[in-house]
């Protein structure tokens, strides 16, 4: 029961950290301003390109991945070597979902669609305010005032811009909530296949070790025996002669 409070309470921890670093009002669409400028082609009209948004989750998944905390998974039952052989596989799937992450952007999770169209109800008053007032702060996903600076001569692309970042504030969203499922379940499994497997063939070879070391001791004695005795009959002659 203590090892599956603590893990609860590191999984919350966790959960916590990613979305108190996932701040969307910083530079609020300037970086997909950008990259769209930078992917300009041609599209048909009202679509979102996928290269601009895969470009800006490529880089926020590398954002909040490049000084990630990797999982300990240590246990004070557990053999050195056998801590490490985890530790290191749960780096490799870390590695793996991350790198998932940055290739793939899907989610069937209906929350996404939910979150976007929740969103995008704002767009016409956020773009009235940058555009016809000229307002420096907006109003974006609740009680929150986001710092929009000068987007006002970004005009042409301010609609594909703002449906760009709330498909990615959406999407993010059920980024975080994966991570973090996909962190407990691959702890849970961890742990019980240490304890349950691992652990057992871990002391049985070292059971084995042990035994083994002990009867190369026992066959080398004998035979270390014989060379001294055979060396002292040789000096017995020798001295004989």
């Amino acid at each position: 029961m203590h090892c599956a409070a603590r893990l609860v309470e590191m999984l919350n921890q966790f959960s916590t950290e990613l979305h108190n670093c996932s701040d969307h009002t910083k530079n609020f669409m300037m970086n997909e301003v950008e990259v769209l400028q930078e992917t300009k082609g041609i599209e048909l009209p009202n679509f979102v390109p996928q290269t601009a948004f895969r470009t800006i989750m490529q880089r926020q998944v590398n954002h909040h991945s490049e000084s990630y905390h990797q999982i300990q998974l240590s246990t004070r039952r557990a053999g050195h070597n056998l801590v490490a052989k985890m530790k290191e596989q749960s780096i490799n799937w870390v590695t793996e979902i991350v790198q998932m992450e940055k290739e793939t952007d899907y989610t069937c999770n209906p929350e996404y669609m939910k979150g976007w169209n929740k969103l995008m109800e704002q767009q016409q008053t956020v773009i009235d305010n940058i555009t016809r007032y000229g307002s420096s702060k907006v109003v974006i996903d609740g009680p929150r005032e986001v710092v929009v600076g000068d987007l006002r001569r970004y005009k042409h692309v301010l609609l594909q811009a703002f449906d760009l970042k709330m498909r990615l504030i959406a999407y993010w969203e059920i980024v975080l909530m994966r991570l973090v499922d996909n962190m407990a379940l691959h702890l849970q499994l961890s742990i019980r296949n240490l304890v349950n497997k691992e652990m057992e063939k871990e002391i049985v070879t070292e059971l084995l070790a042990s035994k083994r070391e002990k009867l190369n001791t026992s066959i080398n004695l004998p035979r270390e025996s014989q060379e001294v005795m055979a060396n002292i009959m040789d000096e017995i002659a020798t001295a004989g002669d």
